[in-house]
């Protein structure tokens, strides 16, 4: 078990987004979230790394730390929180100024101190990876939206975290380039990725996940292997949601 939550909690005033959440991640496994809009996914997955703080809940890692929500976390807290993982957002969120090659160095140079001549050879083999070998002098403007995202991945993986995070990465992309972007986080599934994604394609969590988790109202409503949760639902409103998306009127 790479990551085990107990009890997470989080209120935006008097809307209450997350419920009382239990979610285990397995390390090298794909765990995918869905549910309809405003169902506290997307709080989830920003609550794994502190980008939202939740109110209450305890995080117990693998190696040891724990990190109590109960207490107001302090710097180094969020700090070592924020080191175990890699996030992908829904816009690509680039340095408009800077390379694609530059794009991926910042972080690692700049946050994490690490030596520059070492990282630009890793994010070149980054970009190599994610198929943008011979687009590592252009500028955002001058790519695709699914070639940002790719870069976007690229730079999350440059941090070399223990967890990737996925916040609905194709839902800004065109449907003609979703599929790339798609290819890139299967392929790091078959190099055993530890993964938590929030997505809308139904078809994707199907193939790539481990575990799914379906929300809804701030609750799990129902989680299991994707064949059980997609496939074979138990919960009457499961089985609306996925009607509602695999057969729409």
């Amino acid at each position: 078990m790479f990551l085990s939550v107990k009890g997470l909690a989080k209120s935006f005033g008097n809307n209450e987004v997350l419920k009382n959440i239990d979610v285990e991640i397995k390390e090298g496994s794909v765990l995918s979230i869905i549910g309809p809009s405003g169902s506290g996914k997307t709080t989830l997955l920003r609550c794994l790394n502190a980008l939202e703080q939740p109110d209450k809940g305890i995080f117990s890692f693998s190696d040891g730390l724990i990190i109590n929500f109960d207490n107001k976390l302090t710097k180094k807290e969020i700090l070592q929180l924020r080191r175990k993982s890699g996030m992908v957002f829904q816009s690509y969120n680039l340095f408009p100024h800077k390379t694609a090659l530059e794009n991926v160095i910042e972080g690692p140079v700049i946050v994490q101190k690490r030596n520059k001549a070492e990282v630009e050879e890793l994010a070149r083999e980054l970009l190599r990876k994610v198929g943008l070998e011979d687009k590592m002098n252009l500028y955002p403007h001058q790519l695709s939206g699914g070639q940002q995202q790719r870069v976007g991945i690229a730079r999350a993986l440059a941090m070399e975290p223990q967890l990737m995070l996925f916040d609905e990465p194709t839902s800004a992309l065109d449907p003609e380039l979703i599929g790339e972007v798609l290819r890139v986080i299967k392929d790091l599934a078959k190099e055993n990725w530890t993964m938590v994604i929030v997505t809308h394609e139904i078809q994707f969590a199907s193939e790539v996940s481990d575990h799914v988790i379906f929300m809804d109202g701030g609750y799990i409503v129902e989680q299991g292997k994707p064949e059980e949760v997609l496939k074979h639902p138990k919960e009457e409103r499961t089985k609306q949601f996925l009607d509602r998306i695999l057969n729409p009127a």
